[in-house]
């Protein structure tokens, strides 16, 4: 079924404009409900048309009020005449459908009012709190690293190192992966950063350390310990958006936790065959 909104401002906003259709003029006080058309009794509101201009594309926006008037309620009495044309006359996709998206829409709205006000500052001050607050000091590791595809390529690179070949030179001529160009440089990391393999490695080493072979999936790696530092803790302005995205899902989770518990569900789904979810000739059944 072709989505109708690909269509709308063409047809509805510009032959609104085309056709010179004038703006009724309320008086002061209007409000959501204030009745501005009727299609076969079915009002059309001032609300119905604020919340049509809300979803516009932004070029649609930036249009003059008088013209946007005009062609949302040219729209809306368009799409009244034509949803009541076939009201009745639904497929049961079609049914399933509208339901599917009546049910999001609510559990959207009801998201909405979850996480209304629950991001606070003393929220945010809890929840980094919770994160840094009396955490053991990270340590950070920069280090480079030769890889190649095969031990044997690997032992013999570290063999020319051992014997005072420069480890950058060589990872420029013989490292298979983007950090080669810089010497096989692979700037600061933290723990839980790199494969767990190739980070026990460089936990286990000295600063100026080159230690390897190390085999990986991605193949073997020399690695070479430039520097350690102790990592600083990120401020909470720097925290800010991830923290608020967590206490938002942190309340959304505990509300949809609440309501599905308190919920009389009864489930009747067993002995349904999951590759029925791929079968369209069900709705002609």
């Amino acid at each position: 079924m072709a989505n109708s909104s690909n269509f709308w401002p063409r047809l509805a906003l510009l032959a609104a404009v085309s056709v010179g259709m004038s703006a009724p003029a309320f008086a002061e006080g209007e409000t959501s409900g204030t009745v501005v058309a009727s299609v076969n009794g079915v009002d059309i509101t001032l609300g119905h048309m604020v919340m049509l201009r809300d979803g516009l594309p932004q070029q649609y926006q930036a249009l003059p009020d008088d013209v946007l008037f005009k062609g949302i309620l040219e729209q809306l009495i368009q799409q009244a005449a034509l949803a009541q044309s076939i009201e009745g006359k639904l497929s049961k996709q079609e049914e399933a459908s509208l339901a599917n998206e009546r049910r999001a829409f609510l559990a959207g709205a009801a998201l909405q009012t979850v996480v209304q006000g629950v991001v606070t500052d003393s929220a945010l001050q809890a929840a980094y709190d919770a994160r840094f607050k009396g955490a053991a000091p990270q340590t950070e590791y920069n280090a480079s690293h030769i890889l190649v595809a095969a031990e044997e390529e690997a032992v013999k690179l570290k063999a020319e190192i051992d014997a005072g070949a420069d480890f950058a030179e060589l990872a420029k001529v013989h490292s298979t992966d983007g950090a080669a160009a810089g010497g096989g440089s692979l700037g600061w990391f933290g723990l839980g950063m790199m494969v767990k393999d190739f980070e026990d490695a460089v936990v286990a080493m000295k600063v100026g350390e080159v230690a390897g072979p190390v085999k990986t999936d991605f193949g073997w790696h020399l690695v070479k310990l430039n520097e350690t530092r102790i990592a600083a803790a990120p401020s909470l302005d720097e925290m800010r958006d991830e923290l608020a995205s967590e206490i938002e899902q942190a309340a959304v989770q505990t509300r949809i936790d609440e309501l599905t518990a308190a919920a009389a569900v009864t489930r009747s789904d067993e002995g349904i065959d999951p590759a029925s979810l791929r079968d369209q000739t069900l709705f002609s059944k």
